[in-house]
């Protein structure tokens, strides 16, 4: 009886060691996709490999789970041997992980209880657990869980909300301000708030509204107006030719 049962058990954990090797494998090639292939790696392959990885631990748990699996908890392992010297065997089966297996490394490996501190902090929220009654303790459970459905909403239809949201902001919010508008239309139109600006300078005498005029130089009327009345039509007056010789003399300001 006692030979079958320990035929069982090496059996069993043959067969875990398979599936934790399978899933390990998968993992690795998970990581190295997303640490050296992550521009070519797409959300649906990312997907896939969570399915695989989540199918994967789901097998190891039904296996665990197997009436026909012993119960790995009622098994205790004892350290036989200690030592501070490196184990070649050791380094090949952890994958070189674990090159000695000394008194500082078995409590880590072989614990079966967490760590103090992690086992002191459960207490404490077993404990805090405990203070809270009934009714506020489903209180908390309700508002949680409406606002996990809030969110849950959101998430479902994030593409509804936002057309809502901007044919909202559409309609409330106008494109234009009217009192701009207004101004704009009144200064085109009719002049409202613009200043009246000359240029700056000395006023032509007997010249109302015209800008400064050269000392010494003749104006536009001096030059067109001269000319005897006798030529002929569709001709230059020639005394325009004269005019400005002699505007361009030395009287000229501008003359260098």
């Amino acid at each position: 009886m006692q030979q079958r049962e320990e035929k069982q058990l090496e059996a069993s954990v043959d067969s875990l060691i398979s599936l934790v090797a399978l899933t390990k494998t998968a993992l690795q090639n998970f990581i190295y996709k997303l640490e050296n292939e992550y521009e070519r790696l797409t959300w649906p392959n990312v997907l896939d490999n969570f399915g695989l990885l989540s199918g994967q631990l789901n097998t190891i748990n039904k296996m665990l789970k197997n009436e026909k699996t012993p119960s790995f908890r009622s098994q205790v392992i004892i350290p036989l041997l200690l030592s501070q010297k490196p184990d070649d065997d050791l380094t090949v089966l952890t994958e070189q992980r674990v090159p000695v297996f000394s008194h500082e490394i078995v409590p880590d490996y072989l614990r079966t209880k967490p760590d103090p501190e992690v086992e002191e902090q459960e207490k404490q929220l077993s404990t805090e657990a405990a203070r809270i009654g009934p009714d506020v303790a489903q209180k908390q459970i309700q508002a949680l869980n409406k606002m996990c459905s809030n969110l849950l909403e959101k998430l479902n239809n994030p593409r509804d909300d936002r057309d809502a949201e901007s044919a909202a902001s559409r309609l409330n919010k106008p494109s234009f301000n009217p009192g701009d508008t207004n101004a704009l239309v009144a200064a085109v139109a009719f002049g409202k708030g613009l200043s009246k600006c000359r240029p700056p300078g000395p006023m032509a005498p007997g010249h109302p509204g015209q800008g400064p005029m050269m000392s010494g130089g003749p104006t536009l009327q001096q030059v067109t107006i001269g000319g005897g009345g006798g030529q002929q039509a569709g001709k230059m007056p020639s005394s325009i030719k004269t005019n400005i010789k002699s505007a361009s003399g030395s009287m000229h300001p501008y003359n260098r």
